[in-house]
């Protein structure tokens, strides 16, 4: 029987988070996302776990790592600046492999921005804000029940590839109610996932030693007997540096790999009226709201519109997009952003369909109405 629950996006959040085993968090308030903070400030000392406000988003991110080598599931999170400010030790966590979830309510930007306006700008960031190439999990859901299913699955994909993992939402999402199923949560409902602990002694454990799914064990700092060196630097399997080529190109060969190699699991998609649709509309999060009732105001005016919400934004569903662009006369991706991922839409389709866009990014949401002027205007042949 559904156990219906009136829920608040962030909080929501918050309370997936501790129901996927989290126990530390390190943060700093930043609109629009303090009240993850908030309520995460209420709810961990209640389970054991630990909350820590930090000087800066710096010291959060740093913080965050710190707590998962010291065994915890660890998160942060943040909005537009702060998620800048992060990006060093988001690459410092992927190279030293340290699980955790960091997520990213967004605003509109550059600089300080609109603090208290949506917007959809950290697409590209997310993945590519660091320096150094590397892939990472990022996923966007579009609602506040997913809120807490991507919330769940953000931690157990970090835990199980020893990866930091983005989950992005937006001043919309967070600051939503929605009504949530908790009964799907509950404890004999949820599959949660731990990290690898190592099977072997003391004397014989490699900290970065993978497996055969590339992903290395990983002994809680202070574990007796057990020695770890975690630098930012290229390492071999004991983790102090080198810089031998063939070990750091195997180093960033794995790091990429591990994540790839799952792209078929971690790939995450809504489709909508696609059968027979002559139109498709790509997007994500608030954005996809709004698109999903444009669809149906075409589909009444007899024009075949369907929708793919991407909800597993990196690693890319190139697949996906490619077999999309090959089944339909052309492709809209309406976004809160000036054209990012619109880019990725355009390389996945190799040319198989036109691929338009729709930009804003003034604070304002892309309403169903606006959506559905492009549709007519596409359906007509204009640009």
């Amino acid at each position: 029987m559904a156990k219906l629950e009136l829920k608040y996006g962030n909080h929501a959040c918050a309370e997936a988070a501790i129901i996927a085993g989290c126990r530390f968090y390190a943060g700093y308030p930043i609109t629009p996302s303090s009240e993850i903070a908030e309520k995460m400030a209420e709810l961990l000392p209640k389970y054991g776990g630990v909350f820590i406000q930090m000087e800066d988003e710096i010291a959060a991110m740093g913080a965050t790592v710190g707590g998962s080598f010291a065994g915890l599931k660890s998160m942060t999170a943040t909005s537009g600046p702060g998620f800048s400010l992060k990006q060093e030790n988001l690459g410092y966590a992927f190279m030293v492999e340290a699980p955790c979830v960091v997520v990213n309510v967004q605003r509109g930007g550059p600089s300080t921005g609109l603090p208290t306006q949506p917007g959809q700008q950290e697409i590209m960031q997310s993945l590519w804000g660091t320096h150094g190439d590397k892939l990472i999990p990022v996923f966007y859901p579009g609602n506040v029940q997913e809120i807490m299913e991507e919330t769940i699955r953000a931690f157990n994909w970090a835990e199980r590839l020893r990866t930091p993992v983005v989950l992005l939402l937006d001043e919309v999402l967070g600051h939503m109610r929605e009504t949530v199923d908790m009964e799907q949560f509950a404890s004999d409902k949820v599959e949660i996932w731990d990290r690898k602990m190592p099977d072997v002694p003391p004397e014989e454990y490699l900290p970065y030693k993978p497996g055969e799914d590339d992903v290395p064990a990983i002994a809680p700092y202070g574990t007796p007997g057990y020695r770890g060196h975690a630098t930012g630097l290229h390492h071999d399997y004991t983790g102090f540096p080198t810089t031998d080529p063939e070990t750091c190109q195997e180093l960033i060969d794995r790091l990429i790999r591990k994540v790839k190699n799952r792209q078929p699991e971690l790939e995450k998609n809504e489709e909508y009226k696609l059968d027979d649709a002559e139109i498709a509309i790509v997007t994500f999060g608030t954005t996809a709201r709004a698109a999903k009732t444009a669809v149906d105001l075409a589909r009444e005016k007899g024009i075949k519109v369907g929708l793919l919400r991407v909800i597993t934004i990196w690693p890319s569903p190139e697949e996906t997009l490619n077999k999309l662009a090959k089944s339909v006369k052309a492709i809209l991706v309406p976004e809160l952003n000036m054209g990012q991922y619109v880019l990725e839409v355009e390389r996945c389709a190799k040319g198989e369909a036109p691929v338009y866009r729709l930009n804003r990014a003034n604070g304002k949401i892309i309403y169903p109405h606006e959506i559905l002027a492009k549709i007519e205007e596409i359906a007509k042949g204009g640009k």
